[in-house]
């Protein structure tokens, strides 16, 4: 177990650590922890899940980024689409559009809906987004060293501002799933509101996997909407640049480009370029005031940048970075993790 201080950890332990925690979020956050198994088979595996996409649709309380996480790991997920349940069916959404009951922008496969309505039914019993989570978790992680713990207990959403000529002062708000999935990210972004943000709280298990890992890695994920929103919850932040373990950053922009999602449309809302080396500096080095990260990997692509990152106080290095198969991603995680020790 690490104490929480910024003091280097031993290069053997940190090459194969006893206890892994994980930021993460969406398709390639699912990805990126199967990669993060694949590399640590014997470690304990705590991963810390966005909530802020979570949305109420027809009554039910969705948590899209927690329930990828959970299929992908359970060997449930449609493997073609990366999210939403194998084998799915669609009579619910027939049904609904036959009676013309919106939203119908977002699909709810028949098998999702059962895990949409155990939640809600849980909820309204007053159990908490990390009780919850752990029942669900239960039916589909047959692995005792693996954990998927939800950011904060709290109830967080993700807004877009975007343009809206139509609007009154020619803006909106819209939530994240109709931006993403309605509106497809394509109205110009003119800023990112991550609402119950402000009053959300760590909870005790998230705390405790961070201070006591032996290291610990920010996921490929939108840095925006998946990242940022579990860094900006109280309590995360102090305890990544207070803990023992090396924290380790993996570029989700390959070549200027995100592999998937929309990033390219919300990093500049922020004021921050979409490039791998901006969104490494946009972390910021440990050494430095705010900064969460000991080193950060960048693609191949994106191996000119290795300098100029480095320069900004922050170890860089570049490798092949496409999770075309655990294998793969483990390949990667393992060659950043020797870097960073």
């Amino acid at each position: 177990m690490s104490s929480p201080s910024n003091a280097p950890a031993d290069p053997a332990h940190s090459a194969d650590p006893a206890r892994v925690a994980v930021l993460a979020g969406g398709v390639g956050g699912s990805r990126f922890v199967r990669g993060v198994r694949a590399a640590f088979p014997e470690a304990q595996i705590d991963v810390i899940v966005n909530t802020a996409d979570d949305v109420t649709l027809h009554g039910l309380r969705i948590c899209p980024d927690i329930d990828t996480m959970l299929y992908a790991l359970g060997d449930g997920i449609d493997s073609g689409k990366g999210w939403g349940r194998a084998d799915e069916t669609w009579s619910i959404m027939a049904e609904l559009k036959t009676y013309g009951v919106e939203p119908t922008w977002f699909a709810l496969g028949d098998r999702d809906v059962a895990t949409h309505l155990v939640r809600t039914q849980l909820l309204a019993a007053g159990a908490t987004a990390t009780e919850i989570t752990a029942a669900l978790a239960s039916r589909w992680i047959d692995d005792p060293l693996l954990r998927v713990l939800p950011m904060t207990d709290d109830r967080v959403e993700t807004h877009v501002v975007i343009a809206d000529p139509q609007a009154t002062a020619g803006k909106r708000a819209v939530h994240f799933q109709e931006f993403w999935v309605r509106l497809h990210a394509e109205p110009p972004v003119l800023d990112v509101v991550q609402v119950g943000l402000d009053s959300a709280r760590a909870t005790d298990a998230v705390t405790e996997a961070l201070t006591t890992a032996d290291l610990v890695l920010v996921g490929p994920s939108n840095p925006v909407v998946s990242i940022g929103p579990i860094l900006g919850v109280a309590g995360v932040r102090p305890a990544l640049r207070a803990t023992g373990a090396r924290v380790l950053g993996f570029a989700g922009i390959l070549g200027g480009a995100p592999v998937l999602g929309m990033a390219h449309r919300l990093l500049p809302a922020i004021g921050v370029e979409v490039s791998a080396a901006a969104v490494g500096l946009h972390y910021g080095p440990r050494s430095r005031p705010g900064g969460i990260l000991d080193a950060w990997v960048m693609d191949t692509t994106d191996a000119e940048s290795v300098d100029a990152v480095t320069r900004g106080g922050l170890p860089a290095l570049a490798v092949p970075l496409l999770m075309s198969s655990p294998a793969d991603t483990a390949a990667f995680i393992r060659a950043g993790v020797e870097f960073a020790a």
